[in-house]
């Protein structure tokens, strides 16, 4: 899959000297996908085709960037690299419980690009598959292609929890106003109507209740001037840092 927030992948370089095609070159492995095993609620990770050191609880997979409908370089085949990415994952020694998809399922957020994803994923042999939606899921400040499609009993613009084996699992959406050039400078947010719902979602839970939180932009700031970073997050992590065990995906 393709690494990351790829929005500015025509602008690749910032005046500090770093370039953003570079490091994503470097950093591939980012998004092939990966398994994740949760053991005593713990959770860990591995590549697919890397065997745990021990039977976990149960595993679960993560995918992201598959914007189908993109056709240009570094990746004119978007919908073969999924169907590998699908293959790897059927190819497990235990199908997953779980597959989630974190954000930018779609590169325009055209219904028959929606459509394409469902279809391929279908494939995939695990027990469900879970969504969030990226930015390019979004069409004129608007998600409802994604709603009708994988938002259904969701909250706002796509926000969920649910609970597994044990397991606290919250989709959180930073993306709705993170289109570059916007009010919020490109930057993910969660927005207050979110932030309330979270801090209602998490009130009940033991501080021992494992979390695995995912969304598409990272909570914490990796770089600012590539929108790689949520601007509210700190009130988010604010109110889940009591957890013993929080893992964060993106």
């Amino acid at each position: 899959m393709q690494a990351g927030n790829e929005r500015l992948l025509d602008r690749d370089s910032c005046d500090d000297g770093i370039d953003r095609r570079g490091m994503l070159k470097c950093m591939a492995w980012v998004g092939t996908g990966l398994v994740w095993s949760v053991t005593g609620g713990v959770a860990t990770s591995r590549l697919f085709g890397q065997e745990p050191t021990s039977k976990p609880t149960f595993t679960f997979a993560q995918i992201s960037d598959s914007h189908l409908g993109f056709s240009r370089p570094p990746n004119t085949d978007v919908a073969g690299t999924l169907r590998q990415t699908i293959a790897r994952i059927n190819a497990l020694p235990e199908p997953p419980a779980f597959l989630l998809h974190t954000g930018d399922l779609t590169h325009m957020a055209k219904p028959e690009e929606f459509d394409a994803v469902s279809q391929l994923l279908r494939e995939a042999k695990c027990g469900k598959v879970l969504y969030v939606p990226g930015e390019h899921d979004f069409r004129e400040g608007d998600n409802q292609e994604y709603l009708n499609r994988f938002g259904r009993g969701t909250n706002g613009s796509g926000w969920y929890s649910f609970d597994y084996q044990g397991v606290h699992f919250i989709g959180l959406v930073n993306v709705a106003s993170s289109k570059s050039g916007g009010r919020d400078g490109g930057l993910g947010v969660i927005g207050k109507e979110q932030l309330s719902w979270l801090a209602k979602d998490v009130a009940s839970l033991r501080d021992s209740t494992p979390v695995v939180v995912f969304a598409h932009v990272p909570l914490w700031m990796v770089y600012e001037k590539w929108n790689w970073g949520t601007r509210d997050a700190e009130q988010a992590l604010a109110l889940l840092k009591r957890f013993g065990s929080l893992t964060i995906l993106n």
